[in-house]
C-alpha cells in the first residue's frame, strides 16, 4: 500500500465537522466518497484533527493508503471536479508508510475573526460583536495563557479526552482593516478549546473579567467559570505543522 499526504481547504458552514457521524454529512465522509470514485478503490482518510460543526480550514491535513500509483498533478485536477464548491484538495504528497496525518503534526495553528462592523460579506466567516472591545487588554489575558499548559477550564464538558495538557506557543489578537483576528498555535487543542477561549477573551474586553479572574478560571479549572464559547463561523484552522525531512 502507498501512502499519500493531502492538504485540503474548506468551508464549514455546510457540514457537521471533519467527522464522519451517523446521518449527518461531514467533510471526511465527503472527501472519503469522492476520492474512492476517483480511484474506484475504498478510500478511508485520516485527518490530522476534527474541526467542530461550521469551523472552517484554510489548511487542514490528512493522509490515505491506496493501492495504486497516484499522479500528483491528474489527481488534483480531477479530484476538484468531484469535490463540493466548498471543499478542494491543494496538494498531494507521497510519504512514508507509517507517516500520520495526526500522530507527526508538530503543531496547529487557529485563527479567529471578530468583525466590529456589520458586514454582509463577513457574515459566514467573523462573528460581528456589536460591544467595544479592548484589544490590549485582551492581549494581556492572552499572555496568560503562555504560563499554563492545563486548560480543562476551556475544554468542552463531558470530553473523552486523557488529558488537558496543551503548550500554547503563540497566542496574539491583531487588528486589520475592521477585523479582530486571534492567532493561537498549540501542540494539540482540545475539543471547543479556541472558541471557549474567544470567548473569554471578548468578555475581558467587555472589562466583565478582569486579568486577576483570567488566571483564577484557568486556576480553577472549571468550564462553567469560563466566558461563553464563540461561534463557530469565525474559526479557521490555517496551519498544520510537520518535519517534512522525516516523513516524506
Amino acid at each position: 500500500m502507498l501512502r499519500y499526504f493531502i492538504r485540503i481547504s474548506f468551508l464549514g458552514n455546510n457540514y457537521c465537522g471533519w467527522q464522519i457521524q451517523p446521518g449527518q454529512i461531514s467533510v471526511q465522509e465527503t472527501i472519503e466518497k469522492c476520492i474512492s470514485n476517483l480511484l474506484k478503490e475504498k478510500i478511508t482518510i485520516v485527518g490530522a484533527g476534527r474541526t467542530d460543526s461550521g469551523v472552517h480550514a484554510t489548511k487542514m491535513y490528512a493522509h490515505f493508503d491506496t493501492k495504486n500509483s497516484v499522479k500528483k498533478k491528474d489527481f488534483l485536477a480531477r479530484i476538484n471536479l468531484y469535490l463540493p464548491k466548498d471543499i478542494s484538495i491543494l496538494e498531494l504528497v507521497s510519504v512514508k508508510d507509517k507517516s500520520h496525518a495526526r500522530f507527526d503534526a508538530l503543531s496547529r495553528t487557529y485563527k479567529y475573526f471578530i468583525s466590529q462592523k456589520k458586514d454582509p460579506f463577513k457574515i459566514d466567516q467573523s462573528y460581528f460583536c456589536k460591544y467595544d472591545l479592548d484589544l490590549n487588554l485582551m492581549n494581556e489575558a492572552a499572555k496568560i495563557l503562555l504560563k499554563f499548559d492545563d486548560f480543562e477550564c476551556f475544554s468542552k464538558s463531558k470530553t473523552d479526552v486523557k488529558t488537558f495538557l496543551c503548550k500554547i506557543n503563540y497566542a496574539e489578537l491583531k487588528e486589520d482593516n475592521g477585523l479582530m483576528i486571534f492567532t493561537i498555535n498549540a501542540n494539540r487543542f482540545l475539543r471547543n478549546m479556541v472558541r471557549a477561549i474567544v470567548g473569554t477573551l471578548i468578555e475581558v474586553g467587555r472589562k466583565r473579567i478582569s486579568l486577576k479572574d483570567f488566571e483564577k478560571i484557568i486556576l480553577e479549572k472549571n468550564r462553567s467559570n469560563a466566558g461563553f464559547s464563540a461561534p463557530a463561523h469565525g474559526l479557521f484552522l490555517t496551519e498544520i505543522n510537520y518535519d517534512w525531512h522525516k516523513i516524506k
